[in-house]
């Protein structure tokens, strides 16, 4: 299943809350991503059919290994690129906007060759 940048901010979203508050309801990602409930469910169901999230009896969302994944990969280009950004002078505010379009564009061997250049410089 390819994903949109849609899809990678809702997997992105579920993973930040999981880490931060132990859990994920569906509220939560509508707020976090400036959406419409209803929007969420349909993602959830797509999600559900593509084996990258479950939802909980208890209405939580947890991501499967394969969801968790992809987006701990998601989420290490987002760091990766907004603390790139701040390094470089850009406003944080800015950099973190910035850092969410680019992490959807770059592909996945430029993003290995750019980290190992700044590992490596």
């Amino acid at each position: 299943m390819s994903l949109t940048s849609s899809m990678e901010d809702y997997l992105e979203a579920v993973l930040i809350m999981q880490q931060r508050h132990g859990y994920v309801r569906c509220v939560d990602v509508a707020e976090q991503l400036g959406v419409k409930k209803p929007s969420v469910s349909r993602a959830v169901k797509e999600f559900s059919k593509s084996s990258h999230l479950v939802k909980n009896a208890d209405g939580t969302l947890s991501l499967t290994e394969t969801g968790l994944q992809l987006a701990e990969q998601i989420y290490e280009k987002h760091r990766f690129f907004t603390e790139g950004l701040i390094a470089a002078g850009v406003d944080p505010i800015i950099a973190e906007q910035d850092a969410c379009s680019i992490e959807h564009a770059v592909s996945a061997e430029s993003f290995q060759k750019l980290k190992k250049a700044f590992d490596d410089g």
